[in-house]
């Protein structure tokens, strides 16, 4: 929610370990890489931080984490809930900080997914538990990504998506990444490519899906009066809205809206903005419908004008070549807040949006999608 004590919330601090492919390292040195990134961004000194948030790594999170770092944190959380979890942290530590709870809060997340598969220390997986809900689509086979395709497939029967629509949400993610050095796919694609790859679940070829990676992130929230010793200009928490929709698939009322159509709806209504003012925004995108009703969902554009709205590029969104292009370690939320935050401080470089007068962007939406559009949690920023 929006924070509601005396005191205004501001991230400081933003970076990202090292991306891509990392062979020769550990999680935990990408959590640790990331954080010295993230307080060096900052200005300040570590003994400033009383507050951790860490999902996804060791047995005890976040105290692992807090130990390997030398943190002794008086907050902590470890909410997990897939690709949303880092704005719903954002929020939590939004509140805390507001509240008194809390000065200074490190978001902080490192995974070495690709690496470890293709080292044999983990395999793939074809569904995330066979015990309690879940137990009744496991056994016909109903892995994640069919979960999004027969989503896919429900948005294009009952609005006329099409196929190349979708495929247009792949190739700008593509155009983005071009323009960012972290990027791990540079290359240039079309729509061609795109629909002419190999299928991995109907609608989906492989293009339609997001990458593997290798990385870490780190986000850095203070409260105000931190703020006027820092290295950075501040970029500001104005509202944020969290929304659970439906773990099974028969739970979920309409597989053409996703739970960002109420995270959204609160995020804007605690900020006091609507969609319109919005300048960019980062949206969880571990395949090309994921943006496509994402949007439609945070009121961008109507519901069921997605396809139109994307294949003319009304709004910059994954300016980093988001997870189909840039970067996806697994949970990957805490790197659409990194690149909000980067484009409203003007840090972009070649990719650096503008207002149309040329100004440096305003208004920042990060908007994370967990599990099969189980969850989500939007974060509006602020310049």
């Amino acid at each position: 929610m929006t924070p509601s004590g005396n005191r205004k919330v501001a991230v400081v601090g933003v970076a990202l370990s090292d991306c891509g492919r990392v062979d020769e390292t550990t999680p935990y040195a990408l959590h640790a890489q990331a954080a010295r990134r993230a307080l060096a961004d900052s200005g300040l000194d570590r003994s400033v931080i009383d507050g951790l948030a860490s999902a996804g790594l060791g047995t005890l999170a976040p105290a692992e984490v807090a130990e390997y770092l030398g943190l002794r944190p008086t907050w902590v959380d470890s909410t997990s809930v897939g690709g949303s979890t880092w704005e719903v942290m954002a929020a939590h530590a939004a509140d805390a900080i507001a509240a008194g709870h809390a000065n200074a809060v490190l978001l902080v997340y490192g995974s070495t997914a690709r690496a470890d598969i293709k080292a044999g220390r983990r395999t793939g997986n074809l569904s995330f538990g066979a015990r309690g809900p879940l137990q009744f689509e496991v056994p016909y086979g109903h892995a994640l990504i069919a979960k999004y395709a027969m989503a896919a497939r429900r948005h294009m029967h009952e609005y006329g998506t099409t196929l190349e629509q979708l495929a247009a949400v792949a190739v700008q993610a593509r155009q983005n990444a071009a323009l960012n050095p972290e990027a791990m796919f540079r290359d240039p694609i079309t729509v061609d490519d795109v629909l002419s790859g190999p299928m991995i679940a109907d609608p989906f070829t492989k293009l339609h899906c997001c990458l593997r990676s290798d990385g870490g992130a780190a986000v850095l929230l203070v409260a105000q009066e931190y703020v006027r010793d820092c290295r950075t200009a501040p970029v500001w928490v104005l509202g944020t809205g969290e929304h659970v929709s439906h773990t099974t698939m028969s739970e979920w009322p309409d597989f053409t809206v996703s739970p960002a159509a109420v995270s959204g709806r609160i995020a804007f209504g605690r900020a006091g903005v609507r969609p319109g003012d919005v300048d960019l925004a980062q949206i969880y995108d571990a395949f090309t419908y994921m943006t496509l009703v994402t949007l439609e969902d945070l009121g961008f554009c109507a519901k069921g004008e997605g396809g139109a709205f994307v294949e003319k590029g009304r709004l910059p969104v994954n300016t980093d070549g988001g997870g189909l292009s840039g970067q996806h370690p697994g949970m990957r939320g805490l790197f659409l807040l990194v690149e909000a935050v980067r484009q409203l401080r003007g840090e972009c470089g070649a990719r650096q949006v503008h207002r149309p007068d040329g100004t440096l962007p305003e208004l920042a939406v990060a908007s994370g999608t967990g599990g099969w559009f189980c969850s989500s949690a939007t974060v509006v920023l602020a310049r």
